[in-house]
């Protein structure tokens, strides 16, 4: 009999464990880290003759998450500037900045343990400013577009997590140059996110 009650215990332990961190309702996850952004260029500008790319860029990225219910959460990417150098055939034409605000709605599988992935969906809004190009009117378009991700929180106690997450975001920016349109850059960039995050 002891034997066979102490092995309910820890049974009822290990299961409590398990879900000690376990997102509840109305529960707001904040993460901050490291935040890599990663373009997969398609050039269309010029038909594609210039051979524009833009280079990759590390900030600090911000996320938050409010819980709707135990596996449903709305999430809020956010970032320090991004500065991307644009180049034409490995050749630097100029530079830009940019704010992705990105709204997913994530849903996390109710999974036992301290280990929480989930996937999300939304949407994307990329904003450029500080376009730079010497001796020229450089100008990018705002951005619109689909957002995915997939990430996972691991649960270090006393509230806090360790985060990780990837996103592929659809950006398209139509690139004017002294006011004439040139054509539609795609950026569609790979993000990427290691950080701490705390449960409140």
């Amino acid at each position: 009999m002891r034997i066979k009650s102490a092995a309910l215990l820890a049974a009822i332990l290990a299961a409590t464990a398990g879900q000690a961190m376990a997102y509840e309702t109305g529960d707001i996850v904040l993460r901050a880290g490291v935040a890599s952004v990663n373009p997969d260029v398609t050039d269309n500008v010029a038909g594609g003759a210039l051979k524009l790319d833009v280079d990759n860029n590390v900030q600090l990225g911000l996320t938050g998450t409010y819980f709707l219910s135990p596996t449903i959460g709305v999430q809020l990417l956010a970032a320090t500037p991004f500065k991307h150098d644009i180049t034409a055939a490995g050749t630097k034409l100029g530079s830009t900045k940019h704010l992705p605000p990105t709204v997913t709605l994530q849903w996390y599988p109710s999974i036992a343990g301290n280990i929480h992935p989930y996937v999300g969906a939304g949407l994307n809004y990329t904003m450029f400013f500080e376009d730079d190009t010497p001796g020229a009117d450089l100008e990018l378009d705002d951005s619109l577009g689909l957002a995915l991700e997939v990430g996972v929180d691991i649960d270090l106690g006393s509230n806090l997590v360790l985060n990780a997450a990837i996103w592929k975001i659809d950006i398209n920016t139509d690139v004017n140059l002294n006011g004439v349109n040139q054509g539609e850059l795609e950026i569609d960039p790979l993000a990427f996110m290691v950080g701490i995050g705390y449960k409140f």
